[in-house]
């Protein structure tokens, strides 16, 4: 059977899911709303497993810093650069392993219907499923789903610390509609082990024990679905 297209429940008992206690997943896909750092992550937990890193191309959408400063005129064009990019990111993968490819990822492509809905006006988001479906893009399913949440004044104090030119328009209102989507669209998810992080004080690029204390609750992962919730001042 084509990994790609195995249930959650049936890929938990796979020889190197992260569904088994001790078994470090092989493909890891890390999420979340801008800010909460799911890049920062992805790229320490590359470092550690030693994998291939890919990543969204945020910085080379030549669209984003309009959308962003002007809103919604500018959402299509934003949108449709994000799904073909992603698209031929996921064609490109290695295809000839049957267990999958070994990889940490800032993103989840199905995620990209989120925006999609949140950002265009009816029509289009009706050109937008028909562009995508048209590209019948065929997608790896993550051994493990890590969705690191914050609330939105943390999110804003981040955005405004690491001062990425496009980022310097977006406003809180945006960031509290994406939190939400972001939640209804995880409360639902199903295709993989998913791990819910609250990283609303958590450190992972500067501070070890933050890190460490990941790791070991991926290392405990055993299921659907986890919680994390740490105290910093206990780790």
């Amino acid at each position: 059977m084509d990994r790609m297209n195995i249930p959650a429940q049936a890929r938990l008992r796979g020889e190197h899911d992260a569904g088994r206690p001790g078994t470090a997943p092989r493909y890891v896909t890390v999420e979340g709303p801008i800010g909460v750092g799911k890049t920062t992550l992805a790229r320490r937990l590359a470092e550690h497993f030693g994998y291939p890193i890919l990543l969204e191309p945020a910085a080379e959408n030549p669209f984003l810093d309009r959308f962003y400063r002007e809103g919604r005129r500018h959402a299509l064009p934003t949108q449709l650069f994000f799904l073909l990019n992603r698209a031929r990111q996921m064609a490109e993968l290695p295809r000839d392993d049957l267990l999958g490819p070994t990889l940490i990822a800032d993103f989840l492509l199905e995620k990209d219907d989120l925006f999609a809905r949140m950002t265009l006006d009816d029509n289009e988001y009706a050109l937008y499923r028909q562009i995508y479906a048209s590209l019948d893009i065929e997608t790896p399913t993550p051994d493990l789903v890590i969705y690191l949440q914050a609330p939105v004044n943390v999110l804003l104090a981040r955005i405004r610390r690491r001062g990425i030119a496009y980022e310097r328009d977006i406003e809180g209102d945006y960031l509290e509609t994406l939190n939400r989507a972001y939640t209804e669209f995880f409360h639902y998810y199903d295709r993989a082990p998913l791990l819910v992080v609250n990283a609303s004080e958590i450190d992972f690029a500067h501070n070890d024990r933050h890190f460490a204390a990941l790791l070991a609750q991926i290392d405990r992962m055993d299921g659907l679905r986890q919680y994390f919730n740490p105290n910093p001042t206990l780790l």
